[in-house]
């Protein structure tokens, strides 16, 4: 037993889903700390795992710990466990992200079964789409599971879309211009040596046209390994957006974005994140423009390849830690 009423092979399918969860840069802000004596886990910040320059508040950082958290609770369903999350359980441990209790509490059922397949199977995609519509009723799904979460997802139409490209764009220039975020960036970019960070081979290539900011994680612009290519001409973004704007707020809206991702993923769908003009509190402002709420994260969705796999560091030994 790995800890008290979760066997070895539990805790281990447990710690490999959270670990799928996407994060910033790759980073996996997270490790995962069985509680001796309990079916409980605490989730802590990383502290070598985070990035100063892009996210000085440490939100994207609790972002990504609650897609983590998400996954987790979607493991635990799989398990025929609950999962109960208590975000931010000590304020005078900063670095105590959450406890995870998965003693004696019933599943929930209000969650798509294809999720937990989902984990394995979701992926960023940095490549050009179809530019198929995504059907209303896909939408709907993802906006009400969004909701489920505590969270909204703001479906932008056409002119709200070309505002939200067009602050992209200006992050990422403000992003090369920015020596400090260029050193960051490439700091986890490497050549597939590292279980954190982004492989080069994964990070796409540049919009031909111009239209699309994808992200640059090198700052070299249109001098990058990829060649360029033509992506949709008519984009599909998703905004996840919370009322209020605190740190469990941040943690709340990770779970949201995760369990949307994990349903566009058994929906078919690929999605990409558009995070830039989100590290720019200005930016980040503008992206609503008279639309309440605080906007949380920003993401491409539509139908093409399949994203390149980015590496996890491996699941730790029971009773020891996951980071």
């Amino acid at each position: 037993m790995g800890t008290a009423g979760l066997g070895t092979t539990d805790l281990e399918t447990l710690l490999t889903a959270a670990a799928a969860a996407p994060s910033i840069h790759n980073s996996q802000p997270w490790e995962f700390r069985p509680v001796p004596g309990a079916a409980r886990l605490e989730v802590r910040l990383a502290p070598d795992r985070w990035l100063p320059a892009a996210d000085p508040a440490g939100r994207a950082r609790l972002l990504s710990v609650g897609a983590a958290l998400f996954n987790l609770r979607v493991a635990a369903g799989h398990l025929g466990r609950g999962a109960r999350v208590l975000p931010l359980p000590d304020g005078g441990d900063p670095g105590l992200a959450a406890v995870v209790d998965v003693t004696g509490l019933p599943p929930d059922g209000s969650r798509d079964p294809g999720l937990y397949e989902a984990v394995a199977l979701r992926r960023t995609s940095r490549a050009p789409f179809t530019g198929r519509p995504v059907p209303v009723r896909t939408l709907t799904e993802l906006a009400s599971a969004v909701l489920a979460e505590g969270a909204r997802l703001y479906l932008p139409g056409v002119v709200a879309t070309r505002r939200m490209l067009a602050l992209t764009a200006e992050a990422e220039r403000r992003n090369r211009r920015d020596s400090a975020r260029v050193r960051e960036s490439r700091a986890w970019v490497h050549a597939g040596t590292s279980p954190y960070g982004i492989p080069a081979a994964a990070l796409g290539p540049v919009d031909a046209t111009g239209r699309m900011p994808v992200r640059d994680f090198t700052g070299a612009g249109r001098a990058r390994r990829a060649p360029a290519a033509a992506f949709e001409r008519h984009a599909q973004l998703a905004l996840v957006v919370t009322v209020r704007d605190r740190p469990q707020d941040w943690l709340q809206a990770g779970q949201a974005l995760q369990r949307a991702l994990l349903l566009a993923t058994a929906r078919g769908l690929r999605t990409c994140p558009l995070h830039q003009a989100l590290e720019w509190p200005d930016l980040r402002r503008a992206l609503l423009r008279g639309e309440p709420g605080c906007p949380q994260f920003l993401f491409r969705l539509g139908y093409g390849p399949r994203g390149a796999p980015t590496p996890r560091a491996a699941v730790a030994a029971p009773g020891g830690r996951r980071g």
